[in-house]
């Protein structure tokens, strides 16, 4: 059973990590140094392929949606960069390019900006916009 007084202190954690910036580009300005770069590179190959998309603030990071819904996101949160890819079949279909990676259900962690593989991102970006199937 989990003491009140540790459950509250649990819940302003995790609010810390979801950043309120009403724009993406407030929500770089705010991202820890060593990371507006990896995060500035996410949002310029999100824009550059995903031209129909409609960049927007949702959940506490970066969004990109079409009519379908939210379909790729990043985010800045407390030990990772994370990338999410949410239409169901676009990380499957790459399992070979992903072993090794952080991973989780439509989800790619990076601990180190440094080691982000963009043109891997720019490869499930294109299938996702390949896939015409909805996000998850």
């Amino acid at each position: 059973m989990v003491r009140i007084p540790g459950l509250i202190n649990l819940i302003i954690k995790h609010l810390k990590m979801i950043s309120e910036a009403k724009n993406v580009t407030d929500y770089l300005k705010e991202a820890p140094e060593k990371r507006k770069a990896a995060l500035t590179k996410l949002r310029q190959l999100c824009k550059e392929v995903l031209k129909d998309y409609e960049e927007a603030m949702a959940y506490g990071g970066p969004t990109y949606s079409k009519d379908k819904g939210i379909e790729i996101g990043f985010a800045s949160q407390k030990n990772h960069i994370c990338f999410y890819c949410l239409v169901h079949d676009v990380m499957p279909d790459n399992k070979e390019l992903l072993k090794g990676l952080n991973q989780g259900k439509g989800v790619i962690r990076y601990s180190n900006p440094d080691k982000i593989d963009f043109e891997l991102i720019r490869k499930l970006l294109m299938d996702t916009i390949k896939s015409g199937k909805k996000p998850c």
